[in-house]
């Protein structure tokens, strides 16, 4: 399961980071990097999430037998 609000935190920190580099501006090119880091600490974080899910979901199916 893709997490989506973090992959469209990583992208809007992505644009930040890109407008800052245009306009020259240090805060907005700061805070697009702290916001694409977020990010992706999101996507891992549901990734983590997912495959434990998986892990149980395994070791229910061997219990039971499915």
């Amino acid at each position: 399961m893709a997490d989506t609000k973090g992959k469209a935190e990583e992208l809007k920190g992505r644009v930040k980071e890109a407008a800052g580099d245009l306009t020259d501006d240090d805060d907005l090119r700061r805070t697009g990097k702290a916001e694409q880091t977020s990010g992706k600490a999101k996507q891992a974080v549901e990734h983590a999430k997912d495959r434990v899910e998986e892990g149980i979901d395994r070791i229910k199916d061997k219990v039971t037998g499915s």
